[in-house]
């Protein structure tokens, strides 16, 4: 049950973690595109923080393949 737990984790992860890139890629343009820097920032760190989670996620399946093959 709990390897069931983890790579369902890395799913849920991986998947938030790409609507946050989706997320700041969009923030990034509207910055861009009105010249808000604040904004532009702010989507960058966006995209920053859902690479990781989604790395994160991939982590999480990958230990519990591993684990698995025990």
């Amino acid at each position: 049950m709990a390897d069931r737990d983890l790579t369902e984790g890395g799913v849920e992860n991986s998947v938030e973690g790409k609507a946050k890139v989706l997320k700041g890629r969009l923030k990034d343009a509207a910055g861009a595109i009105t010249g808000d820097a604040e904004l532009q920032t702010e989507g960058k760190i966006d995209r920053m923080k859902g690479k990781v989670q989604d790395s994160i996620g991939k982590l999480q399946r990958k230990l519990d393949a591993a684990d698995d093959d025990r």
